[in-house]
């Protein structure tokens, strides 16, 4: 992602990229949750939930999991149709943040995985609020790979060379989730740290479903990832390493 207004246009790319996604993305420790349901002051369980910009429904199928009544909201035909595929038996809505297709004080929780940066703020965070029921709370996170590991820094410096312009990681999540208390919500947050086993060709899988890669053409992308693999392998012969994850949480609860 970038900082240009513009950046959100890589969001189309997603579709095209959706089975790599849902293969080589990350998923949620159960502390996630923990937390949030500290956060939010209440339970999951028999929870309302919107999950917005669900993708194919890795955290929905979680929340769900931890007995949340919840209806996924995804933009992408592709992803839709990757998370019907992944997520059976889970309602899935075509709607964006900006304009979320629901009545008023209809949910208990709008929930963002690793999607509120796609959104406007100005507008998706009334669009939230509307669709909240007093003490209703919206909740974001982000997993991101942990750069105070030496391999996981290397990683990114050399997206970075690659990408100019282009790769710039997430930088300070709190730059999306600034835009909370202005908004007269009542904000809490909680930093996270896990990790995950893994194949070198499952971490080529999710930085293929990364927008800074999927929007590219396929050529200089298919280049890209083969020098990526030759540099993961020189550093792990064996094909398997340890990711680590810092997970940002913000949780933001409307007046009771």
């Amino acid at each position: 992602m970038t900082e240009s207004p513009d950046y959100r246009e890589a969001a189309v790319s997603f579709g095209a990229v959706a089975a790599e996604y849902e293969q080589g993305r990350p998923g949620y420790p159960d502390a996630l949750f923990d937390e949030l349901e500290r956060l939010a002051g209440r339970s999951l369980k028999g929870a309302r939930v919107l999950d917005v910009g669900a993708g194919t429904g890795i955290a929905t199928r979680l929340l769900a999991a931890r007995g949340a009544e919840v209806v996924a909201v995804e933009p992408s035909p592709g992803m839709g149709a990757q998370f019907l595929a992944s997520s059976p038996g889970i309602p899935l809505v075509r709607g964006t943040g900006d304009e979320l297709p629901f009545h008023d004080r209809s949910a208990d929780l709008v929930t963002y995985a690793q999607a509120f940066h796609w959104t406007h703020p100005e507008r998706a965070i009334p669009e939230a609020v509307r669709v909240l029921r007093p003490g209703g709370a919206v909740a974001t996170w982000w997993n991101v790979k942990d750069e105070t590991v030496p391999w996981v820094r290397a990683l990114g410096e050399r997206m970075a060379a690659a990408l100019p312009g282009r790769y710039h990681g997430y930088g300070r999540i709190d730059r999306h989730t600034g835009h909370f208390a202005p908004a007269g919500l009542e904000v809490s947050s909680a930093l996270l740290r896990w990790e995950r086993e893994i194949t070198v060709d499952l971490l080529i899988k999710d930085l293929t479903s990364r927008s800074y890669l999927a929007s590219l053409d396929p050529g200089p992308r298919a280049a890209l990832l083969a020098d990526e693999r030759a540099a993961l392998l020189a550093e792990f012969p064996d094909g398997r390493l340890t990711e680590p994850y810092v997970l940002s949480l913000t949780v933001a609860r409307t007046p009771a």
